[in-house]
């Protein structure tokens, strides 16, 4: 049980070593995207004022020369701010000119999404339409059946009533007269045989 405590005890250093890859590995890539940027950036010349300066034997002229210096060090700053400013500017306007395609794509896109949607709800209602309609001609032929249904049951009826009075109206053409009738009920009354 120890040796694996041991090796437990171990680990915090195998995750150093995976930690420093895990970071060189981001070193790595930060460093080739600064070495991308320093192969497209444009260096400028080494400074002529970097060990331009020479001590003079007068006072006078050290002075001089270190005006002109100044002079001509802000003249150069002047005109480097000048440039650094319409990078900048340029820069902003690139940026603007891509944010306004990105813009135009996604405008674009949104419009293309709108017009599908609106295809898909029209073809959904035509299909919608259609449905109604063929579920319509289905009740209507539905209605139909059972109106004709009816009528024919309506006729049997008619005629089952028609065939039963007719019948009937056989039938009672052999029935007694009125006049006979008490005649035949003391026939009936007198002769219990017969029923």
């Amino acid at each position: 049980m120890s040796p694996l405590r041991h090796l437990l005890r171990r680990s915090p250093a195998g995750s150093a070593v995976r930690r420093h890859f895990s970071t060189s590995s981001l070193s790595e890539s930060s460093s080739s995207t600064s070495s991308a940027h320093r192969n497209q950036h444009d260096f400028l010349s080494p400074s002529t004022y970097i060990n331009s300066w020479q001590p003079s034997r007068s006072p006078k002229e050290a002075a001089a020369q270190l005006t002109f210096l100044r002079r001509d060090y802000a003249r150069k700053m002047k005109e480097i701010r000048k440039d650094f400013i319409t990078e900048m500017e340029l820069q902003k306007i690139e940026k603007m000119r891509k944010n306004e395609a990105r813009m135009e794509a996604l405008r674009i896109a949104n419009e293309e999404k709108k017009a599908a949607k609106d295809a898909k709800k029209k073809a959904e209602a035509i299909e919608r339409q259609a449905a109604e309609q063929e579920f319509r001609q289905v009740l209507m032929k539905e209605r139909e059946d059972k109106l004709e249904y009816w009528r024919m049951r309506e006729k049997n009826i008619q005629k089952k009533k028609k065939d039963k009075n007719e019948l009937l109206r056989k039938q009672s053409s052999l029935w007694v007269d009125v006049s006979e009738l008490d005649k035949k009920i003391n026939e009936v009354f007198l002769d219990t045989v017969q029923l």
